[in-house]
């Protein structure tokens, strides 16, 4: 008798293969496609089983948000100063790196002590990314507020990434305020980045989100913010509930995002990060398996790369 766990990576091979034509994985251990996914696709997997999964499915990178209960990763055991050293010579045996950790510090906050909450994880973040010898952390801008007129607001938020990214820049690590939240389009982003103006301060393209919440199409996305994009999110959906007012996530491919041209405008200009997979199943726990949906996305993005001309990656 096979566990359904066991069934379900059984089947997760089966379907990779047949959108790829090849195994998953067949990029080789040392020689990988700059492909990620994000541990909110696999919320009840264990360290190990991430990495196992990353490892076996030809995956370069795994970026952290939260692993199993706990959201806030500077509290995970694994990650504990003790236990450090050995998360990294895990990571390193199975030849995967940590490109960006995602905090849910958010800038908008006006309430002096909610800032000062808001900035200080940001900075636990921060200091743990050096500890892993990650490069990023991802925070968010999030809301406009009421009451608060536009340019204050953004204003606010700049201060808030500037002030994160001089306490990041001594320890080699910028910080990246995600599309996302109320801030999905382009001119807006274009403003706050450039009023943060740090050195340590970039994006993380979400690129689902200025797809369809900023009506950007990719390639005009990367030509207005393309030098300031060091991560990447990818994900497709359909529209759902009345009105298809809502969305629905589905396997990478079947929906009417364009993800092939987003990884395409990307490449186009030499992007040297990751292309991580954001499989959003903490939060909608409804939608397919990760170990579907996570080793699907391996093949099809895979041939996605492929056919950009994107090589396989090194020390990126």
């Amino acid at each position: 008798m096979t566990t359904r766990r066991e069934f379900l990576q059984a089947s997760a091979a089966l379907l990779a293969a047949g959108w790829a034509g090849a195994p998953p994985g067949d990029a080789g251990l040392t020689g990988r496609l700059p492909l990620g996914f994000s541990t909110l696709g696999c919320p009840q997997w264990p360290w190990r089983q991430v990495l196992d999964f990353a490892a076996g499915h030809g995956y370069a990178a795994v970026e952290l948000r939260g692993l199993q209960a706990t959201m806030d990763l500077t509290q995970v055991p694994e990650f504990a100063a003790e236990r450090l050293g050995e998360a990294k010579r895990q990571l390193a045996e199975h030849s995967l790196r940590v490109p960006c950790l995602g905090s849910s510090a958010n800038m908008h906050e006006m309430d002096a002590a909610k800032r000062a909450a808001q900035l200080d994880e940001g900075r636990r973040f921060i200091d743990l990314a050096r500890a892993l010898d990650a490069r990023y952390v991802r925070v968010f801008g999030n809301k406009y507020v009421d009451g608060v007129p536009r340019p204050a607001m953004l204003a606010h938020i700049a201060r808030g990434l500037r002030e994160l990214g001089d306490y990041a820049r001594p320890k080699g690590v910028t910080v990246l305020i995600e599309s996302h939240g109320d801030f999905t389009d382009s001119p807006t982003l274009l403003e706050i980045l450039r009023q943060a103006d740090s050195p340590a301060v970039a994006l993380l393209w979400d690129a689902h989100h200025t797809f369809v919440s900023g009506k950007e199409s990719p390639e005009d996305t990367v030509r207005q913010l393309g030098s300031y994009i060091r991560h990447t999110h990818l994900k497709d959906s359909v529209p759902a509930g009345p009105n298809g007012s809502d969305r629905r996530y589905v396997l990478t491919g079947t929906g009417e995002v364009p993800v092939r041209r987003q990884i395409e405008a990307l490449a186009k200009t030499g992007y040297r990060g990751y292309y991580s997979f954001e499989w959003e199943k903490r939060w909608h726990p409804e939608i397919e398996e990760p170990e579907i949906a996570i080793a699907q996305f391996a093949t099809v993005a895979g041939e996605y790369l492929r056919s950009a001309g994107v090589a396989v990656s090194g020390e990126r």
